[in-house]
């Protein structure tokens, strides 16, 4: 049998892909080489799905795609977010909106979300093989021929589409191997690297804080003294790095940039100026004059967060806060809106949300996913150089590119 579209990995744009080209009439042919559907689906929004960001596709914000954000315009067109939300309200999945734009399932279950786009695929008649391991892809005369399993079944179609994902998180399937039958193809990759990951740091003092999360903190990323990137939100410390959100969001501007000396300045209170800060701390110790140090901490740090901040200013934790100096105040203003880590490194992709990286988008068409050397091939997903920070930006990334190849098979 001769397929009209076979769709190489079932994540979110896979299936996405198989159940618009379904709808179209298409006969289509799903290969997973997992035991089942949207394994990495399940590991998103921390197991809410995240689905998407009502700012994804706004002009106003996204650039937050980075250089390749342009690229987005004409799927977003085509499928954007209220597109997304739309798909998933007609599948039966309530939706709800959460702080900075995050949509996620009414019910909080990703489970929701997997089951609607299953039933999707049903409905539109898109036959699946699961445990279906791709070992290679034939081609002739600038057109893909046909697949071969590692079972040693071949697959004919007149259209493919590759949406293997990236190499992040390679215990849900995603090891990169997309990445090397397109090389093989003659598509350029751009190194895929980790993105949206903790990363390390060389200090020792952060095992004093691991498990301490605190939130709207300022990180800001610097190199040669230059501070490149700066963004406010939660961190949370581990035993040799940091985690959560504002980390993970920079970490694929670290990964750009290492292995330079790179560091982190942590600002703990980003809503006062260092100036007032200062004087603040001096009208606090006029007015208790005999209080110790770090009972006055107490008062303005997290319980765990106050040693290492007593260490860094260097005043004794037992002295009474009128006789702090001039210069040991300045100290402790710089200990809390100045904490200086260097990096050492990402987690890499074990750890990794997404990767970063990928099918040189100058070889893909914007409008419709269609390999600019293969003339039925189409790549959507993670597998192409395009990524965003976390909070759905991702997963409509998915949605749209998964769309526009389903929409634009050849049938």
């Amino acid at each position: 049998m001769i397929y009209d579209a076979v769709v190489i990995g079932g994540g979110p744009a896979g299936m996405m892909a198989a159940a618009r080209a379904g709808e179209r009439g298409a006969r289509v042919f799903l290969l997973e080489k997992n035991n089942q559907l949207g394994v990495k689906l399940l590991a998103t929004g921390h197991g809410r799905s995240n689905i998407t960001n009502m700012l994804a596709d706004k002009k106003e914000t996204i650039g937050v795609y980075g250089k390749n954000y342009k690229f987005l315009f004409s799927v977003f067109n085509k499928f954007g977010v209220e597109d997304t939300i739309n798909f998933f309200n007609n599948l039966g999945v309530a939706t709800k909106e959460e702080d900075h734009g995050r949509v996620f399932p009414l019910s909080n279950k990703v489970g929701d979300v997997r089951q609607a786009l299953i039933k999707c695929l049903k409905k539109n008649g898109v036959e699946v093989k699961l445990g279906a391991e791709v070992k290679k892809i034939v081609a002739h005369d600038k057109k893909i021929v046909k697949v071969i399993l590692a079972d040693g079944q071949e697959i004919l179609s007149k259209n493919f589409i590759i949406s293997t994902g990236g190499k992040s998180y390679p215990e849900t399937g995603s090891t990169g191997s997309g990445f090397e039958w397109l090389a093989d193809l003659g598509h350029k990759i751009i190194a895929p690297r980790p993105a949206l990951t903790p990363v390390t740091v060389k200090e020792k003092i952060v095992r004093n804080l691991e498990g301490l999360s605190l939130k709207d903190i300022k990180i800001s990323l610097y190199q040669n003294d230059k501070k490149i990137i700066s963004r406010i939100g939660e961190i949370i410390f581990t035993a040799d790095g940091l985690s959560g959100p504002a980390i993970i969001d920079l970490s694929e501007r670290i990964g750009a940039i290492l292995p330079a000396p790179t560091f982190l300045k942590i600002d703990f209170k980003p809503e006062i100026e260092s100036a007032q800060l200062e004087k603040k701390l001096q009208t606090d110790f006029h007015q208790k004059p005999n209080k110790m140090f770090k009972n006055y901490l107490a008062g303005l740090a997290a319980p765990k967060l106050t040693p290492v901040i007593v260490k860094l200013s260097g005043i004794d934790e037992k002295k009474q806060v009128s006789a702090i100096t001039k210069s040991e105040r300045q100290a402790l203003v710089r200990a809390l809106k100045e904490f200086t880590l260097e990096i050492k490194e990402l987690k890499g992709f074990f750890k990794a949300m997404i990767t970063a990286g990928g099918v040189d988008i100058k070889e893909v068409d914007p409008k419709t996913m269609r390999s600019r050397i293969y003339e039925n091939l189409f790549l959507a997903g993670e597998i192409l150089d395009l990524d965003g920070p976390s909070g759905g930006y991702n997963l409509q990334i998915c949605w749209s590119t998964g769309y526009a190849a389903g929409e634009s098979v050849d049938i």
